[in-house]
């Protein structure tokens, strides 16, 4: 088992092999609440406040309590002191509704060694599927409670598409709307070069805002490479110059073959990795 290291909110580091949750935590048997997740590097989490802020915006939409940012920013200085290791790792930041019966959320921290699978994606790139995720673009103006845009713990969709697209022998997947529009990845944001312009998908699509997209395009930015935010189908990806997901732990991931068919690496792919540190 991997080591990891747990603290609660407003506490101290406990046991991370003991008992944290209880049986009747919403969380647990409803899958309500929302998290966040992002890279420890050396003993810094990379852009903690961006993860609090969009944690207080999944928390609002969720109409659960603003959290502490003051109190997280506590608790995950404790979480990184009791990790104590160079090198990366990852972070995770839980918030759920907590116990049934209104006794108050749930919310700790927890770090954890970055995986293996993620250290090899980096480096060797990523198959993917594109699969759909039957959303239209249209969904957060024209229906706001299915929470598109909420980093929310329900998860249980993300990791079956994984697990549909790892037994047809791909290692990701790409979603697209019911028109058809390029969306995101399970745990991912789409990146892809036109040229010398690198793109991602705005985020007036059903997607969640990319804070590791955000981090590298104003990194381009200062290097003075041009970025934009485009709505693409599947076939502008095929056609493009180089195609990668993002993401705060894996950080990036070139694709490598998109249903099948074999994608330009493109001439920027040192450029994005050097602008995320992962050269």
């Amino acid at each position: 088992m991997p080591v990891r290291v747990v603290a609660m909110l407003g506490g101290g580091v406990v046991d991370a092999t003991a008992p944290l949750l209880r049986a009747d935590d919403l969380g647990a048997i409803r899958g309500d609440g929302c998290f966040e997740a992002t890279l420890v590097r050396d003993g810094a989490p990379v852009w903690l406040d961006a993860h609090l802020e969009r944690l207080a915006q999944s928390a609002a939409r969720l109409d659960l309590p603003v959290p502490d940012a003051d109190a997280w920013r506590e608790t995950v200085a404790k979480v990184v002191a009791a990790w104590g290791e160079l090198g990366e790792a990852t972070l995770r930041m839980i918030y759920t509704r907590g116990p049934e019966g209104g006794d108050g959320p749930t919310a700790y921290a927890m770090i954890s060694p970055l995986s293996a699978t993620s250290l090899r994606q980096r480096a060797e790139g990523v198959h993917v599927l594109a699969l759909a995720r039957g959303l239209p673009s249209a969904l957060p103006t024209a229906a706001p409670w299915l929470l598109a845009g909420v980093k929310a713990l329900s998860y249980a969709t993300n990791m079956a598409a994984l697990r549909y697209a790892q037994a047809r022998g791909a290692d990701d997947v790409i979603y697209t709307s019911t028109e058809g529009n390029v969306l995101e990845a399970p745990t991912a944001s789409v990146v892809w070069a036109s040229g010398r312009t690198v793109h991602t998908i705005p985020v007036t699509e059903p997607i969640l805002a990319g804070i590791t997209v955000r981090e590298l395009f104003e990194q381009l930015e200062l290097d003075g490479v041009p970025t934009a935010s485009t709505p693409a189908t599947l076939a502008e990806l095929h056609a493009a110059d180089g195609m990668w997901l993002v993401s705060s732990s894996r950080r990036i991931a070139a694709v490598r073959t998109l249903d099948g068919e074999p994608l330009a690496t493109g001439p920027l792919d040192r450029v994005l990795r050097r602008a995320l540190a992962v050269e």
